[in-house]
């Protein structure tokens, strides 16, 4: 392919590596002198709750990283502060760049934002050249036979399956290209989070793998025991998971890299990976084509179900203070890590609206605000599924009962154990409920119900019957 431009810039989003990259690769192959940057956007950050935030120093130690893997090859990354939408033309004209190359972003406010930053290049004559990366299939390339969206994961993920081929799973050779880096020495050094507003957190004291390092690391440890993810993925106490979440969210590993590995195992716990996988592209093309799922119902009658919204009750649930062991071990997981393990949260959601009977929308808020991992697409997603209201959901009348949730998913009490340490000596067969026991017991076991641990603050029972009444009218408007 011939050179296009003598100047050209790669914007890196949420693909902070350099290895796989589809926009750095194509920008290496049509330009003489490629540029890197990095925008610390002030539309994203100043509507983060606190100052102290886990992603932003996971990008941060994920920026540091790619820095030093350009500068290898005698480039190095170029750090902005501000909106987005002014700093990336604003660095282009004055690289005197003839294209910025980025990677689609599929979120309304992403989409609006390139937008504005595509028409701002056109003012000056710079082309905007935006690429498929974080996802196998984007937008519309999985439709059904009629040309429509899918709103069912299953026909979707068929469609998928019979649509993929080695040629997409593909990675981009951007090593053999790395020549074309501009070749410039750095005139200061990458911004401390203190010169952008931000304070250091408990990410690596949590032993947190950091950069395209950390999830290279990660990926090495998950494919030793990829074929036993099947069995193992429910389990909390258990190392099931591929604990890559929050790599992929920021792409310091690349999606094709994993999905290629699972596609070619082929056995059953590869199999069932690749389809979470799956999973995360379908939500992807969800939010793409119905961005209205962004604080609205999927379903339309579902929109209308009546929620009591209790403050008291919600800040239970956050606090960790609901009496129901493993809803509150998960809550005070996602509150000291930032992680929530998969299971646990659809029990903490469908909790959540189900039994205390809170908009969805106000879990959804909570999670978007901890979570390491956040992505809006599956968050928006694995919330109307848990609350019945999106597409393909769970049936409203399939409400967990957070017992025997418990009781099948940590059956030893390892998690409850961890996260819970005031029902260490409370025995396995109360464990999963413990206000069942007889006051001797309670006292024997350093647990008193209401004085060493909450009292169960809804029974669920009573709730589930009311969620059925209350889905069961919304549903025939």
């Amino acid at each position: 392919m011939p050179l296009q431009y003598d100047d050209a810039l790669v914007w890196f989003r949420r693909d902070l590596r350099v290895d796989d990259h589809a926009a750095l690769y194509h920008a290496l192959k049509r330009a003489r002198r490629v540029h890197c940057a990095f925008c610390y956007d002030t539309e994203i950050l100043d509507r983060l709750p606190a100052r102290a935030d886990r992603r932003v120093e996971f990008i941060w130690h994920a920026l540091a990283e790619l820095d030093a893997a350009l500068a290898r090859h005698g480039g190095h990354l170029r750090i902005v502060h501000g909106q987005a939408r002014d700093e990336i033309p604003a660095l282009a004209r004055s690289l005197r760049a003839s294209a910025v190359f980025s990677n689609r972003d599929y979120e309304p406010a992403a989409i609006d934002r390139d937008a504005a930053v595509e028409h701002a290049l056109a003012i000056d004559a710079i082309a905007f050249q935006a690429h498929k990366d974080q996802v196998i299939f984007e937008r519309d390339e999985v439709m059904t036979q009629a040309g429509m969206p899918f709103s069912v994961y299953t026909p979707y993920k068929n469609a998928w399956l019979k649509k993929v081929t080695p040629f997409f799973l593909a990675s981009y050779p951007v090593e053999r290209y790395l020549g074309a880096l501009a070749k410039e020495p750095r005139r200061a050094p990458l911004p401390s989070l203190a010169d952008i507003g931000f304070e250091s957190t408990n990410l690596l004291e949590l032993g947190i793998p950091v950069g395209a390092s950390g999830a290279s690391a990660l990926f090495g440890d998950f494919a030793a025991r990829i074929s036993a993810y099947r069995a193992r993925r429910d389990y909390p106490a258990v190392r099931g998971p591929s604990y890559l979440s929050a790599h992929l969210r920021f792409g310091t590993i690349s999606i094709r890299r994993l999905a290629a590995k699972a596609y070619a195992l082929g056995d059953e716990g590869a199999q069932t990976w690749l389809s979470e996988l799956i999973w995360r592209d379908f939500y992807q093309m969800i939010l793409y084509q119905h961005p209205r799922v962004v604080g609205h119902a999927f379903r339309p009658e579902l929109e209308h179900v009546r929620f009591d919204n209790d403050e008291a009750k919600f800040r239970a649930w956050c606090n960790a203070t609901t009496g129901y062991p493993i809803v509150d071990a998960a809550m005070r997981q996602i509150n000291r890590t930032g992680y929530m393990h998969n299971r646990l949260r659809m029990i903490a959601a469908s909790f959540l609206v189900k039994d205390l009977h809170v908009d969805w929308r106000w879990g959804e808020k909570y999670f978007a605000d901890k979570l390491n991992d956040y992505d809006l697409a599956a968050n928006n997603g694995g919330w109307q599924w848990a609350a019945s209201t999106g597409c393909d959901a769970q049936p409203y009348f399939r409400i967990f009962n957070p017992v025997t949730q418990s009781d099948r998913f940590d059956p030893e009490g390892k998690f409850i154990r961890k996260y819970l340490p005031e029902l260490a000596r409370v025995p396995d067969k109360h464990l999963h409920a413990p206000w069942r026991m007889a006051a001797q017991e309670q006292e024997a076991a350093g647990c008193v119900i209401g004085r060493d641990y909450p009292a169960p603050i809804v029974d669920h029972a009573w709730a589930r019957s009311v969620t059925l009444e209350r889905y069961g009218r919304a549903a025939k408007r």
